[in-house]
């Protein structure tokens, strides 16, 4: 680990919902409480749940929120119009759930308030000072506010979140889209570049876009399936990564 840390790095780039901010939770309750709603009154008390454990992190963990409804649809077998803001919300959508899950998100975020990562704050701040500079990457459109709410945005150099890979038109994970633009706005070439990800989407897409370090954090306890995954190295704080150099 020590030895890898040794390289040459220019700059890192992190994953906001589960690495920076304690919100990945409350995502993950928000897609819960709006695909069992939608599930229950489609096929009344015969529904079978949303499953956090293998659902949420098969299907839906760390992409795009609308790729996140139709792939989760899809595992099910179940086919939706995709919709749009001109529908009339009678009937329900890939649109539709995707917003509604949003709005169940945010009012979880309101009323439980945003919180960090001491962890990761302390070793961005570690990186600050040996001179690398630092990315903040999340597929959410709230990503702003987030961080804002957080009062950590002034700790990264660069944002890309899913307003602005929206207008770049770039792919959600696995594809590296994200951590590549990232990357170029830093002005750092991707094999000088360690990726900090919580999810396995993530780390794939860390792994094919050619980073010179992809770092899992399995704060889940899910350590084995981010190994399978082909994370450089898998910790369950982020301080860990230094713990080797003492």
């Amino acid at each position: 680990m020590a030895e890898m840390l040794n390289q040459n790095f220019e700059a890192v780039i992190l994953d906001m919902d589960g690495v920076i901010t304690q919100t990945a939770r409350l995502h993950a309750k928000a897609w819960k409480k709006m695909f069992d709603d939608f599930l229950q009154s489609r096929d009344g008390a015969d529904f079978k749940p949303l499953n956090l454990d293998k659902d949420y992190n098969t299907f839906i963990d760390g992409i795009p929120r609308f790729d996140g409804v139709r792939s989760f649809l899809k595992s099910r077998n179940i086919s939706l119009p995709e919709g749009g803001p001109d529908e009339d919300g009678q009937e329900p959508s890939v649109y539709s759930l995707g917003m509604r899950k949003n709005e169940i998100f945010l009012g979880l975020l309101k009323k439980e308030g945003v919180h960090v990562y001491e962890d990761t704050i302390q070793t961005v701040k570690k990186w600050k000072k040996e001179g690398l500079k630092i990315a903040v990457i999340s597929s959410s459109k709230n990503a702003e506010y987030i961080l804002d709410s957080a009062g950590v945005q002034n700790l990264f150099d660069v944002r890309v979140d899913g307003v602005i890979s929206e207008k770049e038109g770039l792919s959600g994970k696995p594809a590296p889209d994200i951590f590549l633009e990232a990357a170029a706005l830093l002005g750092a070439a991707p094999e000088k570049t360690i990726v900090v990800e919580d999810a396995i989407a993530g780390i794939k897409a860390g792994k094919s876009g050619g980073f010179g370090l992809v770092v899992g954090v399995a704060r889940k306890g899910e350590a084995s399936e981010m190994e399978d995954a082909k994370a450089d190295i898998v910790v369950k704080q982020l301080t860990e990564i230094y713990s080797s150099n003492k």
